[in-house]
């Protein structure tokens, strides 16, 4: 089967629609026009970059290319981790610990899956590595950044209940116990959702991509089926992760709720 080639008319059409959108948001008072436009104009120059850049690194595979390329995904995830979040750790704190948890649980499962599953040759091949990076960093950096958010507001907000319960005798993994839960589900619930509907109501990304390009439909669901539990892991260990490194952060040796170690998004 081959791949039907799109041209770069059929490119304006499809992005028509988008322009279609934000025009008729304006009378609306959506106020979301200029940046949907500049949403796509950097997803279509974001997207033809990567392309130029993979064509070169499937032609000229090394393993340096390779990490650079994924050292660049992971601070960029880890930057966008930090900027979500409306209350964020001061410092390094509030850039390190997204790409932490993101490089432990992500880049971890992923050589995992190269080496011991699909079992490439050599396990680095663009082919596989960056794609899947890519799929399971971009998944991991949204759990890990709405857990983030829920964690941080949810301590400022409810500050007087976390030093009163301090004040009680309860150590900090009490006192700050049912807010880390809520973060960790708020970030897991994306996922679960998507995979739950799988195949049902929607058909994910990789699949549909493997289809349109020939692939065989119970290979593109195997798949899709690798890629779904890589993402699940990976976002809840990232996810795990991230909420309790900041959490412990906001408390000093002595068990006392630190706020100064946060700061708001506007400073």
């Amino acid at each position: 089967m081959n791949v039907i080639a799109l041209t770069p008319f059929d490119l304006s059409l499809a992005a028509v629609l988008v322009l279609i959108l934000a025009a008729l948001s304006r009378p609306m008072g959506l106020d979301i026009g200029r940046p949907l436009i500049i949403a796509a104009v950097r997803t279509a120059v974001q997207l033809l970059l990567i392309g130029v850049v993979l064509k070169a690194l499937f032609e000229h595979a090394k393993l340096g290319w390779v990490v650079l390329i994924a050292a660049v995904m992971l601070l960029i995830a880890s930057r966008e981790v930090m900027v979500r979040q409306k209350r964020r750790l001061r410092g390094w704190w509030g850039f390190g610990v997204g790409a932490g948890s993101m490089f432990i649980s992500t880049f971890g499962i992923t050589i995992l899956v190269l080496t011991v599953i699909i079992n490439t040759q050599p396990w680095y091949e663009p082919q596989y590595a960056i794609p899947l990076l890519g799929m399971v960093l971009g998944n991991a950096m949204n759990g890990v950044a709405v857990a983030l958010e829920r964690l941080t507001h949810g301590a400022w907000q409810q500050r007087t209940v976390i030093e009163a319960r301090l004040m009680l005798g309860e150590t900090w993994q009490q006192a700050i116990g049912e807010i880390r839960l809520e973060s960790v589900r708020s970030g897991l619930i994306p996922i679960i959702n998507a995979m739950a509907v799988a195949g049902v109501v929607s058909l994910p990304g990789m699949m549909t991509g493997q289809i349109l390009a020939g692939s065989p439909p119970l290979e593109a669901v195997k798949y899709q089926i690798l890629v779904m539990f890589m993402i699940g892991s990976s976002t809840g260990f990232g996810t795990l992760a991230a909420v309790w490194l900041t959490s412990r952060r906001l408390f000093d040796s002595r068990e006392r709720l630190r706020l100064d170690r946060m700061k708001s998004a506007d400073n």
